[in-house]
């Protein structure tokens, strides 16, 4: 098989691994991808800030500095910073990373260049077409974001998408491939028989992940409930989730992945109240993977994640959730672990990346 030439790239804000407080789901993916492909044999150059530290063939910062590294850079802290300031410099620190990455390309030093912030590199790709570039897809394609990949398009850029839902608003664009988000097995405990009966919920604490949703779920079935996340202030949580924190309903915070899976794996069921279309769920394969079943809202990747009444159940309102509840105890958390292994596994993951990529650069029809 052919080696290949990949840069690939995910964000100038943080090293890789990001700081203990950063929850970056591109970034877990963009790193398995990266490792599994160099440990095939792939050339992989990871452009990074310095600090970072991945398994690749090697690492690219040219000298920038992560703006997130031990709090932040003073340049985000000095005068005339507004929010509209520092949306720029974000903007222009990953701009930094991908200019030396097509700086290169021009040089045909890379047979695929590998881009997960798409909107960062899409004038970069638009101008500098001797080199295919690959986006994931890692947000929902809503219709302004259609109108950009759109007014931007050329012959070399490619969609990876991650669910086939993602794609719904805009099928039109030039896809590569649905290729589902895997994790590492082999590194998440199962739990067959879990110590605890508690609801858990995971996630950002905003609106469209529905935390206020799991806390009324909990309300209800009378169950207690553990909320892993960053916390947050704002009027959402102040008066949709604060005011009924307790002994039963319980905010722990962000914790090590070690906890994570404890915390998954003792858990009676994992909550997804999604109210978006979310293009896939991380949440939902880590925690069928430890063996507990998810319960969750029939929207976005959901169908095509959780199988209905074997690893968890899918449902369409607030009632059926809570019914959900009461007959979780009936999946058998084996079903939960062996659907993740056998579906998102990191393996086939990286398989699937792999296979694209050699499909792409041999000209194949993709």
């Amino acid at each position: 098989m052919r080696k290949l030439r990949i840069a690939t790239m995910v964000t100038g804000h943080f090293a890789t691994p990001p700081p203990a407080d950063v929850i970056y789901a591109p970034m877990d993916i963009a790193v398995a991808v990266s490792e599994g492909l160099a440990k095939r044999g792939h050339s992989v150059t990871f452009f990074a800030p310095e600090g970072s530290r991945i398994k690749v063939s090697k690492i690219e910062t040219v000298g920038l500095k992560p703006l997130r590294h031990n709090g932040e850079l003073a340049i985000l802290a000095g005068p005339n910073v507004g929010g509209a300031e520092r949306a720029k410099i974000y903007g222009l620190w990953d701009q930094f990373l991908l200019s030396a990455i097509y700086k290169e390309a021009l040089k045909s030093k890379f047979d695929i260049i590998h881009v997960h912030p798409v909107d960062r590199a899409l004038p970069l790709a638009y101008a500098i077409r001797n080199v295919p570039t690959v986006y994931t897809l890692h947000d929902p394609i809503y219709k302004w974001r259609a109108e950009v990949f759109r007014m931007f398009s050329s012959p070399n850029q490619y969609y990876v998408s991650i669910s086939d839902s993602q794609r719904l608003p805009a099928p039109d664009l030039n896809y590569l491939a649905t290729i589902y988000n895997g994790i590492n097995t082999k590194e998440i405990p199962f739990y067959e028989k879990p110590k605890g009966n508690y609801l858990l919920f995971v996630g950002r604490l905003h609106p469209e992940k529905g935390v206020a949703e799991a806390v009324e779920v909990a309300q209800k079935t009378g169950d207690d409930l553990i909320i892993l996340g960053p916390p947050v202030t704002g009027e959402y949580w102040d008066k949709k989730v604060k005011p009924y924190l307790g002994e039963k309903i319980r905010h722990i915070g962000v914790v090590s992945r070690k906890e994570l899976y404890e915390y998954y794996g003792n858990a009676k069921a994992t909550l997804v109240p999604i109210q978006w279309e979310e293009p896939f769920g991380l949440v939902m394969i880590e925690s069928m993977a430890t063996g507990t079943p998810v319960i969750a809202f029939c929207r976005g990747s959901v169908p095509e994640i959780v199988a209905d009444g074997k690893t968890g159940f899918i449902v369409n309102t607030m009632e059926e959730m809570v019914e959900a509840t009461k007959k979780v105890n009936a999946i058998n958390r084996n079903n939960c672990r062996v659907h993740i292994e056998e579906s998102f596994g990191i393996k086939r993951m990286i398989d699937n990346y792999e296979k694209a990529f050699m499909r792409l650069v041999e000209n194949k029809s993709v």
